[in-house]
């Protein structure tokens, strides 16, 4: 059923709680060639998370999907793919990560408001209320940024919270989109939304990559990755049968230590400081056996560690690379984080001059354009660093 809250206001929404209303928001927003999406879930206790709230909104229309009064959302998940229909979202990542695990497909065509906005010079990570208010001139209340999304009854306060979410995006992407017209910066978003939408695969991809996204890994040499790809492997499946957070079956520290410690036995398993015994108990010969096989691999196959800085890195090449890149993004009224991290620049410092340096980021498309081929001209002797002494900002110039 559809429904509009009591005392809704002006700025109305309906409400969506049955099959038959779900239908018929869809077949509206089927109308059109775009909508607002944006979700609310609980993501601390399940491995999934579980999915409470949709909003979508067009220019004729504001609801919100309550998904857990909904027995099937399939109605709904063909909108995402369908290239007919943009799908307008605000720091949409986690939004796409959660629709391709429920779906198995990449939401797309997308606009993403926030990566927009950084493009035209708004900041790195631009709120979406702060942007509404600055672009738009209207104030939005977030007072529900704490709010369990799992209760129910929602309170009249939190559905006009979650209504705002979206009702504004639209406008919000047509404003930014007349500004990376003028820039000339459309192909650069639209290279950005295509990134996003693949890297919400990526994050769902082979249990054997899982160790990447380990905190604490930095330490670790080859063999001792090879352990933690064993265990992280085996946590995500772990994980995912039971529908649990992974840290909740062994947190990311505790890998680590297992994989520096390697142990063979039960006796050395159970002499790791603070891991939980009842896991301990459940899981020994599986934690015992990943590091056996691990340990057996051939050290070719063992991952190989992040290439730290050494003696033979140039001192102070990196601080040269990152000002040269902060003068680019301030020439460009973009976050210099938008286009490259430290560790970004390390990367193409250590693998310079491999086959594996073009795979960066930093060396394809807009990034390229905008810093990453005069940071190779630095990098390759073809290029010097000067302070303009008018401006006083940094300038590179082609070597006489």
């Amino acid at each position: 059923m559809q429904h509009t809250p009591p005392n809704a206001g002006a700025d109305t929404f309906v409400v969506v709680d049955d099959a038959a209303g779900l239908r018929k928001v869809v077949e509206q927003l089927r109308r059109g060639t775009r909508f607002g999406l944006d979700t609310e879930f609980v993501g601390e206790r399940t491995y999934t998370p579980q999915l409470e709230l949709i909003q979508v909104a067009n220019e004729h229309l504001c609801a919100i999907i309550d998904c857990r009064a909904i027995d099937a959302l399939d109605p709904f998940f063909p909108l995402l793919t369908d290239p007919a229909v943009e799908k307008v979202l605000h720091a949409g990542q986690q939004d796409l990560e959660l629709f391709c695990a429920l779906t198995q497909q990449v939401t797309t065509p997308t606009f993403d408001t926030q990566v927009a906005a950084a493009m035209v010079g708004y900041g790195a990570q631009p709120g979406y209320a702060p942007l509404v208010e600055r672009l738009l001139g209207i104030a939005i209340e977030k007072t529900e940024t704490l709010t369990d999304w799992s209760h129910r009854p929602l309170t009249h306060a939190q559905l006009v919270y979650a209504a705002d979410d979206v009702r504004h995006l639209l406008r919000l992407r047509d404003h930014l989109a007349q500004r990376l017209a003028r820039l000339h910066r459309t192909e650069w978003t639209q290279e950005e939304f295509r990134r996003l939408e693949r890297a919400a695969v990526v994050s769902r991809s082979d249990p054997s990559e899982a160790y990447l996204r380990v905190r604490g890994r930095g330490g670790l040499r080859a063999k001792g990755l090879a352990i933690l790809r064993e265990l992280a492997a085996w946590r995500e499946e772990i994980a995912r049968t039971r529908n649990k957070p992974r840290n909740s079956i062994l947190k990311d520290e505790l890998l680590v230590e297992l994989a520096r410690r390697a142990p063979t036995t039960p006796a050395m398993l159970h002499s790791v400081r603070a891991l939980h015994s009842r896991e301990l108990d459940r899981s020994a010969d599986a934690l015992l056996a990943a590091v056996a096989h691990a340990l057996a691999l051939p050290k070719s196959e063992w991952p190989e560690p992040p290439t730290p800085r050494t003696a033979s890195t140039p001192i102070g090449l990196i601080e040269l690379l990152q000002a040269v890149l902060r003068a680019a993004a301030e020439r460009a009224h973009i976050a210099p984080n938008l286009l490259a991290t430290s560790a970004d620049l390390e990367l193409l410092v250590t693998r310079h001059g491999t086959a594996d340096a073009e795979a960066l980021p930093l060396l394809h498309g807009w990034r390229r354009e905008l810093a990453g081929a005069q940071l190779l001209d630095v990098l390759e002797g073809r290029t010097t660093v000067r302070v303009d002494p008018v401006t006083r900002n940094l300038r590179t110039e082609p070597l006489r």
